[in-house]
């Protein structure tokens, strides 16, 4: 019998089917593979209800980003910097003054002066102009006194601004700026005035010279400070046609103690 059976594997008859696959014979035929069907669709038709009801409802293209997002690392972005007062790169001490003096530089660049974030002198208030720009400032309380423009260009403002620079109190801070020329028209007395608030640059001036100061008028300020700085008109050089670059300082002044 054993022998028979070997014979009959050799053959290529096979071992005889299992259970399973007789049971898949018969529903393979007749009207019981109808109704397996219909069992399985059902089966299908009631998985996908549960499914959708365990699922809370969101958009498909947000479930499809998630799935993508999946494993990426997060962004780690850098905070805004803060801006601080006169747009420095660094904040001042709260116990200083923060202050900026820009030059005029092209025909469309005003000169500007800026103290506490206060912008004292500039094109948006219309108080800047051709020739020497001064803004003078109370050094105690940190309160504006006066501003004024001297065309250099034109007419005789060398004496009006001598009487304006001599006008400020003790304990004031004094910033000037150029915009255009402020040489041509400036005379000596002018010139000496300036100079003896520590001036080193105002007798080099030249037409179109871009120059900024500070000074201090009835206590000395400190010497790590950068109190002037100038750039003089150069046909090579100039960054605009007929004018050279704008320059500008800007720095932290201690307060008065209290």
């Amino acid at each position: 019998m054993k022998s028979h059976r070997r014979d009959g594997e050799r053959q290529g008859l096979g071992p005889p089917p299992s259970p399973s696959q007789q049971l898949l014979g018969v529903l393979s035929t007749g009207p019981l593979k109808v109704v397996f069907l219909v069992l399985a669709s059902l089966c299908a038709w009631y998985s996908g209800y549960l499914l959708a009801e365990l699922i809370p409802d969101a958009p498909l293209s947000s479930a499809a980003y998630s799935i993508h997002s999946i494993g990426e690392r997060p962004v780690l972005k850098a905070p805004v910097p803060k801006r601080q007062k006169c747009d420095h790169w660094t904040p001042c001490p709260p116990d200083t003054y923060a202050y900026r003096l820009l030059s005029g530089g092209g025909i469309n660049k005003y000169a500007k002066i800026c103290f506490e974030d206060n912008l004292l002198m500039g094109e948006k208030l219309g108080n800047v102009a051709r020739g020497i720009n001064i803004a003078i400032v109370n050094y105690v309380t940190g309160n504006v006194t006066a501003t004024q423009h001297f065309d250099m260009y034109e007419g005789d403002n060398s004496g009006p601004m001598v009487k304006f620079i001599q006008s400020a109190p003790p304990k004031s801070l004094l910033f000037m700026v150029t915009y255009d020329d402020g040489s041509t028209r400036l005379n000596n007395d002018a010139k000496n005035a300036i100079e003896e608030l520590g001036s080193k640059e105002i007798r080099n001036m030249k037409f179109r010279s871009s120059w900024v100061f500070l000074a201090a008028k009835g206590f000395e300020l400190p010497s790590e400070i950068q109190r002037e700085k100038i750039n003089h008109s150069d046909t090579k050089n100039n960054r605009y046609s007929g004018w050279p670059a704008e320059i500008q300082i800007e720095g932290c002044i201690l307060k008065e103690p209290s």
